[in-house]
């Protein structure tokens, strides 16, 4: 088994490398590429249910999807899944994705899409940092719909530290959202 290198200074074709540094904060997690059994399926999921726009398709073997005019936030494929069973619990592998939503009416249009479709909630939680749908996508792939709150609104301890929790999610005050303007 791979062990995570050990910290420490060194250099790579003369360039300076600190294992022990965080990484550059701007980083972030910029798609997610799923293997989906049933293209048709998780686009009608994905694009039916979500409101993703397919940016470009590949025939019958993969999709791209995205809000407003990114190149994709959400890949689908089939290369390696076509017909395949979704993935078996007890194994490792994706927990969640995790589809963030600018504001509160945004989320709060996302669940109303979701009950117009009937797609069940497998949870919902309010976690001080952000509130958050959980479901599952037609393959079995968990899938986190979130909005975040903003950070001076974070709760944090009497030393200063996030201090995240797991409340209920107050469903009515969230439908109670408006409709979100489209940017």
């Amino acid at each position: 088994m791979n062990q995570p290198p050990s910290p420490k200074s060194t250099t790579v074709r003369g360039q300076p490398v600190d294992l022990a540094a965080p990484v550059d904060a701007r980083a972030d997690v910029g798609h997610v590429h799923l293997k989906v059994a049933d293209l048709e399926r998780a686009i009608g999921f994905y694009q039916g249910v979500l409101g993703f726009q397919v940016r470009q398709r590949w025939g019958d073997s993969a999709a791209f999807l995205a809000a407003g005019a990114y190149h994709h936030h959400i890949g689908l494929n089939t290369w390696q899944s076509r017909g395949g069973p979704p993935p078996a619990p007890g194994t490792t592998g994706l927990f969640h994705v995790a589809l963030r939503y600018p504001d509160r009416p945004a989320l709060a249009d996302a669940l109303r899409r979701l009950i117009a479709a009937g797609i069940e909630l497998d949870g919902a939680a309010d976690h001080g940092v952000s509130e958050a749908l959980y479901l599952r996508d037609p393959d079995g792939n968990g899938v986190e719909l979130y909005r975040d709150r903003l950070p001076e609104e974070w709760p944090v301890d009497a030393a200063g530290n996030l201090a995240m929790y797991n409340a209920a999610l107050d469903f009515d005050s969230l439908l109670a959202e408006p409709a979100p303007g489209r940017g």
